[in-house]
């Protein structure tokens, strides 16, 4: 049994519906129940026989697109453990971006960094070319960038919260750096940070990183990492939108690629593609009312 969980727009949902059980159908799959579900008004919940998760969320995304979707071999849980991305996902920046704007360089790097984010460069060698591009940049300019450019995901605060209230460990697993994911992870009560460094000598950027690269491995090592010492029991959740996080995404109970690039969304489980971050805790089957 499949348990598919979505969000669509309410004014054709019915109308999706029936456009999506024969698909399902004619996809070697039996639609054994569909409603909304009691607790959700806005997520309805497909039950389906014999069926391949991929395969449906391709026919769910062509009958009820753009949509929020979940699909599980079992009736999603609250998690033990969340863990997410920061840029673009828990933040609605991507940092360098920003800081490479005071040093007139936006363009430039934020060229580089949309192609890393497709997938279409090594993230480690994109990474260190930008920050060889922001040497000699103010450490003030930090500063300056996470107090003014800096702001949260609509939802995020909510998110975290609801999932720490019932018990779930929150990691911020970023290839960003620790001068803007600490105080993120303080805003947004994220329990653990991991990250790169900007190195900072005389009071400005060297160009370079302190100490190894956070990249796609070691977020989906930390995930890996962090569920083990929870227990063989621990139930994940994981956040991202780019390239780098596909692996996380993957290894995840429920990954779910939020407002993605294509290779990202394709590797979820799910994904947000209407709302914000609370729809997460819809399909996650959290009531509103129970809400942080």
């Amino acid at each position: 049994m499949l348990i598919a969980r979505l969000i669509a727009d309410p004014a054709h949902l019915s109308a999706s519906l029936e456009k999506a059980v024969p698909r399902i159908e004619a996809a070697g799959m039996k639609l054994a129940r569909a409603e909304l579900m009691d607790f959700c008004d806005r997520t309805l919940q497909l039950d389906v026989v014999a069926g391949e998760a991929a395969r449906l969320r391709e026919v769910l995304d062509a009958c009820f697109g753009p949509c929020d979707l979940l699909v599980a071999d079992h009736e999603p849980q609250v998690p033990h453990l969340f863990v997410s991305d920061m840029d673009s996902t828990m933040i609605g920046q991507e940092c360098i971006d920003e800081l490479a704007d005071y040093a007139g360089l936006k363009p430039q790097i934020a060229a580089i960094t949309e192609r890393a984010m497709q997938g279409e460069l090594d993230f480690s060698a994109a990474l260190r070319e930008r920050v060889l591009l922001l040497r000699g940049l103010s450490e003030d300019a930090i500063r300056d960038c996470l107090t003014t450019r800096i702001r949260p995901m609509p939802g995020a605060k909510t998110l975290v919260a609801t999932l720490k209230a019932r018990g779930c460990h929150t990691v911020l697993v970023t290839g960003g750096f620790h001068q803007f994911a600490d105080p993120v992870a303080e805003q947004l009560g994220f329990e653990l940070v991991v990250g790169n460094r900007l190195e900072v000598g005389e009071g400005a950027l060297t160009g370079g990183l302190v100490g190894a690269i956070t990249d796609s491995s070691v977020k989906e090592r930390v995930l890996r990492d962090e569920a083990a010492r929870i227990g063989d029991h621990a139930i994940s959740l994981a956040t991202g939108d780019g390239a780098n996080d596909i692996p996380m995404i993957a290894a995840a109970t429920y990954g779910i690629a939020y407002h993605a690039k294509p290779k990202a969304r394709a590797a979820g489980d799910g994904w947000i593609d209407r709302g914000d971050l609370t729809n997460v805790l819809r399909l996650l089957g959290i009531p509103e009312g129970d809400w942080v």
